[in-house]
């Protein structure tokens, strides 16, 4: 199994990048619209500036205090109340100090003295002849057209940090729901393995039991060799994962085990590459499958066999088990056995997902496991 291991900047980090990088787009943008001829006009860009700052403002108390106070809450009518009730007074503040710093100039337009003579400029604060009506003047924006422009800005503004919010808010949900499905996982594929333990180990106790009459010497050896597959059971595998080397020689000292108490009768064959990449599995991935092919596959008194073959094809790890069916075992028991099919085809959903293949055959003398995981 794949170890992935990442390291990425926290969402925190992400989100504050963006920030700064819209912001310091949105207060650069009046500076470069306002040189003509390498001059700037600095007071244009200063009531720029204004505006940008207060839509900054509005936008930084929306994101930071009333979308996680009020919104994600669900106190939604708060919400509404609370982001309006900002934007119209940092809005209308903001339109304030403009009027204050630049109020609109009140300059009148060249009088035309007649034919011949120049038109005569008049400065601010001059008053008009009598009888003289200007013409052409710019047009001059109301106060309320002024406000409803920076109203509809400020709630485009509040939108999108709220989009920015909910979809970083909807990131972080996502990752703590893989999160506590990964701590599930942990505690399923335990529970799993725990079923199997206790099963094996007394298998493996009844075969002990049944050596110590023919060879006492040999039921020594055993128990030894059984301390040190239940050491590897216990703490080996306690990670969740396990090399293909030490899952290989805990299979062999399975199967060793088994043909102890099996006559010649009992055919076992074992075949494994002879070169074993360094590869991480999770552990007791086989045993299962084999506990079954010894359990019903191998008869006292007839010619039986177990079978059990890795081989690798490209970036998978193949797995076949075979063995013969014995009368002395219904075929309804097979299905059955073990800690049972239905936990081991659980397992292999909680660990590979749908990028495993479990293909379980039956006849008249023979039943067949093959199983092929990714690597």
């Amino acid at each position: 199994m794949k170890q992935i291991n990442t390291k990425s900047p926290s969402l925190n980090t992400i989100e504050l990048i963006i920030y700064v990088v819209i912001w310091a787009t949105a207060f650069s943008i009046p500076f470069l619209n306002y040189r003509i001829n390498n001059l700037v006009a600095w007071d244009k860009i200063f009531n720029e500036w204004i505006k940008t700052t207060a839509m900054l403002i509005i936008f930084l108390i929306n994101a930071y205090l009333l979308v996680p106070r009020f919104l994600f809450q669900k106190k939604y009518l708060t919400y509404i109340a609370s982001a309006l009730l900002a934007i119209l007074f940092i809005a209308g503040s903001s339109i304030l100090i403009q009027v204050f710093i630049n109020p609109p100039p009140m300059s009148m337009p060249p009088m035309n003295l007649g034919p011949g003579m120049p038109p005569m400029e008049l400065g601010a604060g001059m008053p008009a002849p009598i009888g003289f009506k200007p013409t052409n003047l710019p047009e001059q924006r109301s106060f309320l057209m002024i406000f409803i422009t920076n109203l509809i800005l400020s709630l485009l503004v509040v939108g999108a940090g709220t989009a920015i919010k909910m979809v970083s808010q909807w990131i972080r949900e996502e990752s703590r729901r893989e999160d506590a499905e990964k701590e599930q996982l942990k505690t399923e594929l335990a529970f799993l393995r725990h079923q199997v333990s206790p099963h094996f180990f007394m298998n493996t106790l009844n075969n002990i039991h049944a050596l110590i009459d023919i060879n006492a010497e040999d039921a020594k050896n055993t128990i030894i060799e059984l301390s040190t597959m239940m050491r590897y059971m216990l703490y080996d595998t306690a990670q969740g994962h396990t090399t293909l080397k030490k899952e290989i020689h805990f299979i062999e000292s399975y199967i060793a085990l088994m043909q102890l108490r099996f006559t010649r009768k009992a055919i076992i064959n074992l075949e494994i590459p002879e070169n074993i990449p360094d590869l991480q599995i999770p552990p007791m991935l086989f045993i299962s499958f084999l506990e079954n092919a010894f359990k019903h596959g191998v008869s006292y008194q007839k010619e039986s066999y177990v079978s059990f073959k890795l081989h690798f094809t490209e970036n998978r790890l193949n797995c076949t088990i075979a063995n013969s069916i014995s009368n002395e075992h219904k075929k309804s028991d097979i299905n059955h056995s073990g800690i049972g099919l239905t936990n081991i085809k659980k397992s292999l959903k909680l660990l590979f997902g749908n990028d495993y293949t479990l293909e379980i055959t039956e006849s008249k003398k023979e039943f067949n496991v093959n199983l092929s995981i990714p690597i």
